[in-house]
């Protein structure tokens, strides 16, 4: 079963605020996502109420919607984007002293 992690909601989030007009498949493209895990991702953000669909031309094309953050929304990203933040920092702490490390056999 897929699980959308902090890291694929800080992605989508940010995505969906510099780019509501992209269509589902664009967005999976982007994110390396299949078609079906970016439309799982969307229905769970707009059943939570963190995004809303808006039909901004009357066309039977997907392309005719965009995925615009609620209020709500808008906060999320901002929570998710430091806890998302605080576990690569964290990331790059531990990477940093792996280098070190490696820098330190390697000189021996």
């Amino acid at each position: 079963m897929f699980v959308m992690d902090d890291a694929i909601r800080y992605r989508l989030l940010k995505l969906l605020d510099e780019q509501p007009h992209w269509t589902q498949r664009e967005l999976a493209k982007e994110m390396g996502l299949s078609l079906g895990k970016m439309n799982f991702c969307l229905r769970a953000l707009v059943d939570v109420g963190v995004v809303k669909v808006n039909n901004f031309k009357k066309s039977s094309r997907k392309a005719g919607y965009l995925y615009l953050l609620t209020p709500q929304g808008v906060e999320q990203k901002a929570v998710v984007t430091k806890r998302f933040l605080a576990r690569k920092m964290l990331e790059y702490e531990i990477l940093t002293k792996e280098i070190e490390e490696l820098r330190s056999e390697a000189e021996k």
